[in-house]
């Protein structure tokens, strides 16, 4: 066997790889690790044959014996340790699958470390989509133990590497699958990488898998997510081959050390940052689901229809990420909604401006102009839960916006006259400060600063506090030095408390002025030492003898290197930097001697864009451009800087600098340009778009007016048809009542005189209606009365109407008993005496007679023009009472001789 295994160890590693013996594989693995390990670099030879044949690590990770494969595992972790990049690349389309088989469900603990760790490595050294690729598709597999590893090694995974470097929408994606798998070993992993997903992403993982889960799922999850919001912000504990080269190379600079550290340290502050759930859903048009009565709804006069057509629109919109759509309408409906009288309608709308200006992000910049004003003058509501649904909405759309946009309206709205909106738009500004990642521009620092000044000194104690945290949340963006000329002229009790607000204010913007207090300057005086030597080379026009060699050096470079008063870094734009100033540049450059790039020429803060000017005199310089020289410079014969210079640039290197700074500017003022135009754009968009509104609601009001006005038309024609049938009405109901009066007046005024005539000729007395009785005869006084009763009355009653009524009791007999009570007269009981038997007849037909008289000559009716029908009423009513008359007497035994009289 010893003559067989010297033979098996003198044949390539590539031949011993691929042996059939397990155990000869086994010394190949362990040759090659050790071989591995010995390189001087990734160039050495030892790659190549794995290099030019990946699959030999396919068998390698896979291998059937254990002992093997763990070797196995171990020389692939070297191969990739010390191979390096093109070492991953080449090899990891053959090796991540079989490792996910065979590697991960390893029993022993080494082999699935070593699994483990390939598989960090094959992260750490390219990227992590393309192992995910190969890594996810293993959960769909049927041995559970295979798809439990596949687990354990995604958590492995975001764990050292973080979400920032390891996408995780891919994984959310499967997560429900698994989490309905039947082995509770997979199911458990399953919770481990929920929970270490929870770590990085919060509350951003719930929308795009927890409603697939069971609610007893979700709620061991809820109980697991409590322990993990006690614990810090999750961190990169394992860092990509391109973060370290570039934190070596930021250590390794001239001048590193503590700085250096703090840089590097700043170029890992976002993967710090939570991320958010609209950089992992994918976007949905939500537009065709909208309501097509939403308008109509919202235009109805009922509060409980607004709202729920704004209900419905909430549910349509609240997704993680919207699609961009036309949402102008309902923009400008949600704006109406600002107006509502209803709070509950204004509180949902504020909700549906928050989720769209969430869900759409850049696509809601546009529309930012029609919400954001009327949203501010509704903060004048003081009922709380309005205020904070229209505060959350607010800092939605900032959220899709920036500082600049929205600074010009928070600034006029802080000098509102109503103190309720005054307050929230203050706490607004201050939120929007604490939330912004870009430092604001001067100009805008200015206002700021002035407002915040301004509201130092109102009456009210909330605003003063409101206005010293401005400040104080201000002055940790920028720094305490760039923010003392704003705090000039403030008395020391109002700077106590900007500075509490300063140590207790946390924001989000990088504090650009923080160079303004560099480390100890130690090439600085030499720079200074230096630059007075060049001063002749400065101007052509005064040659300096102590310098000769100097005049044929360009001046440009000792020109555009005037060194600030901020550490002996020049102003952008103002050409090289002097001697002892570009350590920090060559730092950021990756070594001594490289080109300076425009972009990172444009990351000195603007502090030092106002290094003030007297330093100038101090070193002797011409005034403006006269020191400048006319010709390009030409390459130099003799490095007129020591050391510190930048001497490995060339004259064209420095030229092309030049131009490259000269196209900078210009580009800078273009922007400036556009920026200013397209602020002018806006702000004319934006008044246009009032101006629409106010039109489409005076032309809304005035249509409404109109209606109104029609309906009152149409009501006022109805009543006055009906008005006019009315009076048609009454005036034949009078001419009726005219010719009743006639007849029956006509009637009247033959009745007494033939009943007297008759009477007289039948030797009846005329009785006398105020005759008086003998107090004996009570019966016959109370038939007086009554007679005397019934006259009064009947002359009080309306002459047609007293003469209708005798007609009528005429016509109907009513006299025949000596006991009759008339309906109308009142004559009340009565007898008739044998004596006197004519007086209850008599007296009625006498006031009749008088009234009618009495009419007639009211009405001066002559009596000529009566018709001849009338007449003979007149007679047939005569004979008829006469027939009566007879009647009685016979009943009554009244009957005597004619002419007889007591």
């Amino acid at each position: 066997m010893a003559d067989g295994e010297q033979d098996f160890s003198s044949l390539p590693l590539q031949d011993r790889f691929a042996h059939k013996n397990w155990k000869v594989r086994k010394e190949g693995y362990e040759d090659a690790k050790a071989q591995f390990e010995k390189t001087p670099d990734e160039s050495d030879p030892v790659f190549a044959p794995f290099l030019q044949d990946p699959s030999l690590w396919k068998g390698a990770v896979a291998d059937s014996n254990v002992a093997a494969q763990i070797e196995g595992l171990g020389a692939y972790c070297s191969f990739l340790k010390f191979g390096g990049v093109q070492a991953c690349a080449r090899t990891r389309g053959y090796t991540v699958g079989p490792i996910a088989e065979k590697g991960l469900p390893c029993a022993r603990p080494a082999g699935k470390a070593s699994a483990q760790e390939a598989l960090l490595l094959c992260v750490e050294l390219d990227k992590a989509d393309p192992v995910l690729e190969e890594l996810l598709p293993t959960l769909s597999h049927k041995v559970p133990k295979v798809v439990a590893g596949a687990l354990a090694a995604l958590t492995a995974i975001y764990h050292n590497y973080g979400c920032k470097i390891v996408d995780p929408k891919p994984t959310l994606k499967v997560l429900p699958k698994v989490f309905g798998h039947a082995d509770k070993n997979v199911r458990a992993e399953a919770q481990n990488l929920t929970v270490e997903l929870y770590r990085w992403l919060r509350e951003a993982i719930k929308p795009l898998f927890w409603a697939d889960l069971k609610p007893v799922q979700q709620g061991d999850l809820e109980k697991l997510f409590e322990g993990v919001k006690q614990e810090p912000p999750a961190k990169q504990e394992r860092y990509t081959r391109a973060q370290q080269d570039a934190m070596a190379t930021a250590s390794a600079a001239p001048g590193g050390g503590d700085g250096a550290d703090e840089e590097a340290g700043e170029e890992f502050v976002e993967e710090e940052a939570e991320v958010d759930v609209f950089d992992l859903a994918e976007p949905i048009d939500v537009f065709p689901k909208i309501p097509k009565d939403l308008h109509d709804q919202l235009a109805s006069s009922k509060w409980k229809d607004r709202k729920e057509a704004l209900d419905a629109l909430y549910n349509v919109i609240n997704v993680p990420r919207i699609k961009d759509g036309p949402y102008d309408e309902i923009m400008r409906a949600l704006a109406k909604c600002m107006k509502d009288a209803n709070v509950a309608v204004v509180a949902v709308a504020a909700n549906c401006v928050d989720v769209l200006a969430r869900g759409m992000r850049n696509g809601f910049v546009k529309y930012r102009s029609v919400i954001m004003v009327p949203m501010l003058e509704r903060l004048k509501e003081k009922k709380q839960t309005v205020a904070d649904a229209l505060g959350q909405a607010l800092d939605g759309v900032f959220s899709s916006t920036d500082l600049s946009d929205c600074l010009e309206d928070i600034l006029e709205y802080l000098k509102h006259k109503n103190p309720q909106v005054k307050q929230e738009t203050l706490k607004f500004l201050i939120r929007c400060l604490r939330s912004t990642r870009v430092v604001p521009a001067k100009p805008e620092i200015k206002s700021i600063a002035d407002a915040g000044t301004k509201l130092l000194t109102e009456s009210t104690e909330v605003v003063r506090s409101g206005g010293a945290e401005v400040l104080g949340t201000l002055m940790k963006i920028l720094g305490e030095r760039a923010m003392n000329p704003y705090l000039d002229g403030l008395d020391e009790i109002r700077k106590t408390k900007i500075k509490e607000y300063f140590e207790t204010a946390e924001v989000k913007a990088k504090e650009r002025p923080k160079p303004i207090a560099p480390p100890p300057k130690a090439a600085a005086p030499a720079a200074r030492k230096t630059v007075p030597g060049k001063k002749p080379a400065m101007g052509l026009k005064k040659p300096a003898p102590a310098a000769p060699p100097a005049e044929g050096h360009p001046a440009k470079p000792a020109t555009r290197g005037i060194p600030s008063k901020l550490g002996g870094i020049s102003k952008p734009g103002s050409g090289l930097a002097p001697p002892g100033a570009g350590l920090k540049l060559q730092r950021k450059l990756g070594g001594p001697g490289g080109l300076a790039s425009p972009q990172r020429r444009a990351a000195p803060p603007p502090a030092e864009d106002d290094a003030p000017p007297p330093a100038a005199p101090k070193f002797g310089l011409g005034r403006g451009l006269a020191g400048r020289p006319i010709a390009k410079p030409s390459a130099p014969e003799a490095a007129p800087a020591p050391a510190p210079a930048p001497a490995g640039m060339t004259a064209a290197e420095r030229a092309k600098m030049e131009e490259l700074r000269m196209e900078k500017e210009r580009f800078a003022r273009i922007i400036e340009d556009m920026k200013s135009d397209r602020s002018k754009i806006n702000s004319q968009i934006t008044e246009l778009q009032n101006q629409n509104a106010q039109l489409i609601e005076d032309h809304t009001r005035d249509v409404l007016s109109i209606k109104a006005k029609e309906t009152q038309l149409v009501r006022a024609r109805s009543d006055a048809e009906a008005a006019e049938a009315n009076v048609q009405k009454q005036q034949r109901e009078i001419e009726r009542l005219k010719r009743e009066l006639s007849r029956a007046l006509r009637a009247s005024a033959l009745s007494p005189t033939t009943a007297g005539s008759d009477a007289g000729s039948m030797g009846m007395p005329d009785v006398n209606p105020t005759y008086q009785e003998p107090a004996s005869n009570g019966h016959d006084a109370a038939a007086r009365s009554g007679l005397h009763m019934g006259s009064r009355f009947e002359s009080s009653r309306p002459r047609s109407y007293a003469s209708a009524n005798h007609s009528e009791d005429g016509e109907n007999g009513g006299l025949e008993s000596p006991g009759f009570s008339s309906r109308e007269g009142g004559l009340g009981r009565r007898k008739l005496s044998p004596t006197y038997g004519l007086s209850g007849i008599a007296s009625p037909t006498r006031s009749s007679a008088r009234a009618s008289a009495t009419a007639t000559d009211d009405e001066a009716q002559p009596r000529s023009a009566e018709p001849a029908e009338n007449w003979k009423r007149a007679a047939e009513v005569t004979s008829q009472l006469k027939a009566r008359i007879e009647q009685m007497k016979a009943r009554q035994g009244l009957s005597r001789p004619t002419g007889t009289q007591r």
